[in-house]
């Protein structure tokens, strides 16, 4: 190996991303209200943008309204602009500082002449406007839903009203306050024992003490808290008066696998009990809850704002359009631009509003080529799905991202970001954009079908089966054979699962 200082050439190819075009991927990739809040961050952080306000459909104010007036020229704080036309941006800025940047203040003046008459709003604002914007504040608070307790706390209120010692009903929180989701603890009695020594070290608690606390919570409502199993939270809710109770205590503690299974037979002839009292008492296994703590999450469902919406035309097109209501309209700003036209600007000052500007014309024609990209994918889209879109689910088409690339002419990386948690809202409802992108196989017959499809066609075949005989995978396999769609039984069953479809074991009705 030789070692040793020196100087030599080497050449290579490197791919470099410039910072335009990675700011234009990430606003590709932003859905609908990320946008929004990404345009709300940059009017703050640059002074140069400007947003025009209102909707397309909600013209701008004239500029000769009493509301608005002109910048003074003595160097006033800036003020938002009110509303009017959306500028479109279609020169580049470029700076040459050899020359006095004259070019620059050429093209800027004539680009200002594009735009209307810039208008601020007055710095004053009213002291009614300002109590206004409070009341309304209050108003939505007064308006949000409250808060409903969660399992902790609704556990911790009805200790309150136990009678109990105070070592009993402190380790009683303490295991209130370690149930997981589900209602359980999230461990043994003996470990949570030995976390709550080592967090009071001062505080003795023996395990008789740990019994009583956990008895104390089992105690408290909903019924099946504080269970260590599924078995246990099962026990925990019965009652003198559940009906077959004793057959419920010997099923949950010696045959919980076979009901899962669904091995009827091997528990009547395990436990001796007729077939129909076992029938009837898994019949109130049933109604019991394996997952108490459940009631209390709070629900994460939001709603799904569309970034696009298809509707057919006067000539009977299938056309997408982009839905430009919840994003802010962007322009930069015409003072700011006659103040470096002027040339009284210090040095310091220009350099500062060109970095500005160019930053707000990148970030607008980022935007811009959102909205045409993902527009134009989703035309794309919507052109090859028409299937789905006049009939319904059962009929959409096999697709790949590639086949939107080649027909849009962009590489499929793009396709992918322009897709990416996007939505489109359509007559048969707000799908999202890569629902309608899947592979597929072909019929004996040599026709293209969607994987979709194969699923609902299974599903329709378990759902007509007899359940005293149901279908095994090797004959659901040739039901759908006989239909045209040769598969595998191993993607049966795979589907089967996806389908969250039991085995013909389970599904069998005695």
């Amino acid at each position: 190996m030789h070692l040793g200082f020196g100087q030599h050439l080497k050449m290579s190819q490197q791919m470099k991303l410039a910072p335009r075009m990675i700011q234009s991927m990430e606003i590709l990739q932003l859905p609908l209200m990320e946008l929004k809040e990404r345009i709300e961050q940059e009017l703050i952080e640059n002074p140069l943008l400007e947003d025009l306000g209102g909707t397309p459909e909600s013209p701008a104010p004239d500029a000769d309204s009493p509301e608005v007036r002109e910048p003074s020229e003595g160097g006033e704080p800036f003020e938002p602009p009110s509303p009017s036309e959306k500028p479109l941006e279609q020169k580049e800025l470029v700076v040459d500082n050899d020359h006095n940047n004259q070019d620059d203040f050429e093209r800027l003046s004539e680009l200002g002449d594009s735009w209307q008459d810039d208008e601020s709003f007055s710095p004053r604002v009213s002291g009614n406007r300002v109590d206004e914007e409070g009341d309304r504040a209050l108003d939505q608070m007064a308006n949000l839903v409250a808060r409903p307790p969660s399992l902790q706390e609704h556990l911790l209120e009805q200790l309150h009203f136990l009678d109990s010692t105070p070592p009993v009903r402190a380790f009683a929180e303490f295991l209130v306050q370690n149930l997981d989701g589900n209602g359980r603890l999230s461990g043994s009695l003996e470990e949570l024992l030995g976390a709550y020594t080592l967090e009071f070290p001062n505080t003795q608690v023996t395990p008789t003490i740990a019994q009583e606390s956990l008895a104390l919570v089992q105690r408290l409502d909903p019924r099946g808290v504080g269970a260590r199993d599924v078995r246990e939270c099962f026990l925990l809710q019965l009652d003198p008066d559940t009906p077959h109770r004793d057959v419920l205590v010997t099923l949950i503690t010696s045959h919980l696998e076979d009901i899962a299974e669904n091995r009827l037979p091997v528990i009547e002839r395990r436990t001796g009990y007729s077939r129909e009292t076992i029938k009837a008492a898994r019949e109130e296994l049933l109604k019991l809850n394996p997952r108490p703590g459940r009631d209390f999450e709070q629900s994460s469902n939001q709603n799904v704002v569309p970034d696009l919406f298809v509707e057919p035309d006067d000539h009977g097109r299938w056309v997408v359009h982009v839905e430009d209501e919840y994003t802010p309209r962007l322009r930069i700003s015409k003072r700011y631009q006659q103040l470096l036209a002027s040339g009284t600007a210090d040095p310091q000052t220009r350099e500062y509003i060109k970095k500005k500007i160019e930053a707000a014309k990148w970030l607008i024609e980022s935007i811009e080529q959102r909205y045409t990209t993902v527009r134009r994918v989703a035309q794309a889209i919507v052109d090859r799905q028409i299937p789905f879109l006049m009939n319904g689910p059962e009929h959409i088409v096999p697709l790949k991202m590639q086949q939107i690339a080649d027909d849009v002419g962009v590489h499929v990386t793009t396709v992918s970001r322009a897709v990416d948690d996007k939505f489109i809202q359509t007559p048969r409802g707000i799908f999202p954009l890569k629902r309608f992108f899947g592979g597929g196989t072909t019929t004996s017959e040599g026709e293209e079908v969607a994987w979709d499809i194969i699923r609902i066609k299974l599903k329709e075949i378990v759902d007509a089966e007899d359940k005293s005989d149901p279908l095994s995978d090797d004959a659901l396999m040739a039901e759908l054979a006989k239909q045209g769609y040769t598969l595998a039984r191993r993607t049966i069953t795979k589907y089967r699962k996806a389908l969250d479809i039991p085995s013909s074991r389970q599904r069998k009705v005695y």
